[in-house]
């Protein structure tokens, strides 16, 4: 049955897959909600939104992202409060944050309002896809590539924007092994790792293999010019506890990306009474603080994991055994907080939830 709502218009599926899930055993990204939001620009602007039963896309060989990487994502959840309201965290942080990778990488920005608009159709209609269980979210997943049918280096002219959700389980189960990279560098100085580019995933790919066959989770990435200070954990913010103080690399810098969950750390942190220090972050820093004793709490922030404590940082070959989890008071504290701040649990405090 084909509708129109907020002037988005609606073509529902008429063979829905939600009986076939095992919402006991759900994997991370591989399960596929019935619907997706999908819109065009063409000639110049945006073409009428259209939310349509989930499918494969039909791409011209030429497509520019495939030949020139114009493409960029963003990643939230959804989650059910006690009484089945829907509430996904800080949508407008991530909608502020495409349009910012859209406009580094010379592609159309996104009315705000639609972004969130779709997302909340999206969301409403699919909302029996939310799942209920500790650990458990949907995953949303808004994304645009260029669509000129065109070999030849310049900005597309045309776009495709679109959302895509998954329920999911828990990313990282367990505390995270990291290596300190040395060598490979995720983003430059005047490049793209501010951007949330798809070929910035791409190109950790391989020095993360690497890492995993010393027996690594993930990296921590370091400056590409010395590599003498922290910037990212994997695909995560990187936060240490040292002294009682929360430290973080600043990032004013445009090669460490704006995480939607470290900046909600943060303010957590503040509003509790934590002294906070953004600032660059040398590497011999934190090595001396594991060494003196000094460094209580690390952990990777991000939308996936939301909390990941790390368990291990590995560098120049010497593996350092960082605090037993269990005693870690921030991380614990705050992984908690948020867990129960998604899920309606506590007061709404900092406007941060959208109720579908």
């Amino acid at each position: 049955m084909d509708t129109t709502l907020n002037n988005i218009q609606i073509s529902k599926t008429e063979n829905s897959r939600l009986a076939s899930v095992d919402f006991d055993n759900l994997p991370f990204g591989k399960i596929f909600s019935d619907h997706m939001f999908e819109m065009d620009f063409v000639d110049g602007k945006w073409q009428t939104p259209t939310i349509v039963p989930f499918r494969n896309l039909s791409l011209h060989p030429a497509t520019s992202a495939l030949h020139y990487g114009q493409a960029i994502f963003e990643g939230l959840k959804a989650q059910k409060n006690a009484n089945g309201d829907v509430l996904i965290f800080r949508p407008d942080m991530n909608a502020k944050r495409f349009n910012a990778s859209a406009k580094r990488m010379c592609m159309a920005e996104v009315p705000e309002e639609m972004f969130l608009e779709g997302l909340k159709t999206l969301i409403d209609l699919d909302r029996d896809w939310v799942p209920g269980n500790d650990g458990q979210s949907l995953y949303i997943r808004p994304f645009m590539i260029a669509t000129d049918d065109y070999v030849g280096i310049r900005p597309s002219e045309r776009y495709k924007f679109l959302i895509i959700t998954c329920p999911v389980g828990a990313y990282y189960a367990d505390p995270v092994k990291v290596k300190i990279e040395t060598y490979y560098t995720r983003a430059a100085e005047g490049g793209v790792g501010k951007a949330k580019a798809a070929g910035n995933y791409a190109a950790s790919l391989y020095p993360a293999m690497l890492a995993q066959k010393d027996g690594f989770r993930q990296l921590i990435w370091t400056d590409g010019k010395t590599h003498e200070f922290i910037e990212e954990a994997g695909t995560m913010n990187v936060v240490f506890v040292i002294d009682n103080k929360i430290i973080t690399p600043d990032e004013s810098k445009d090669t460490i990306l704006e995480g939607v969950t470290k900046r909600s750390v943060l303010q957590i942190a503040a509003d509790w009474g934590y002294e906070i220090e953004e600032r660059p972050v040398r590497v011999d820093e934190i090595i001396e603080a594991i060494n003196n004793g000094t460094l209580q709490d690390a952990f990777g922030a991000g939308t996936a994991a939301t909390i990941a404590p790390i368990s291990h940082i590995g560098y120049e070959g010497t593996t350092y055994e960082l605090p037993a989890i269990d005693n870690r008071e921030f991380s614990n504290k705050v992984k908690e907080y948020i867990t129960k701040y998604k899920k309606g649990l506590v007061e709404d405090k900092f406007n941060w939830l959208m109720k579908v």
